[in-house]
């Protein structure tokens, strides 16, 4: 079942094993307080799912099922997926391969 991606306000449907990811807001402040200014932050590599594919087609011609789903908090690779910008969010396409821990708070 393919879910859409309602913030964005556009229907967004990621296919087979792909997930749309919300960029997190990158860090502003460091541990020891000193301002980072926007060229010294790093590339955030955290954010929630907002749209998730029906799953990898298999070779028996079934789709596996997705270990993650939308609204999970995930890390991800630095360098992953495909960046886009749709309706001025920051969004992350990627392979659910590319999803390195879910976030359980």
């Amino acid at each position: 079942m393919a879910a859409t991606a309602t913030k964005t306000k556009i229907k967004f449907r990621p296919l087979d094993d792909r997930v749309l990811v919300e960029v997190a807001d990158a860090e502003e402040v460091t541990a020891g307080g000193i301002v980072l200014p926007d060229t010294a932050k790093e590339k955030p590599q955290r954010g929630t799912i907002i749209a998730a594919g029906p799953g990898k087609l298999l070779d028996s011609g079934e789709r596996g099922a997705m270990e993650v789903s939308v609204g999970n908090d995930v890390y991800y690779g630095k360098y992953s997926g495909t960046e886009v910008e749709i309706s001025g969010d920051k969004l992350v396409i990627l392979r659910e391969s590319d999803i390195l821990a879910v976030v359980n708070e």
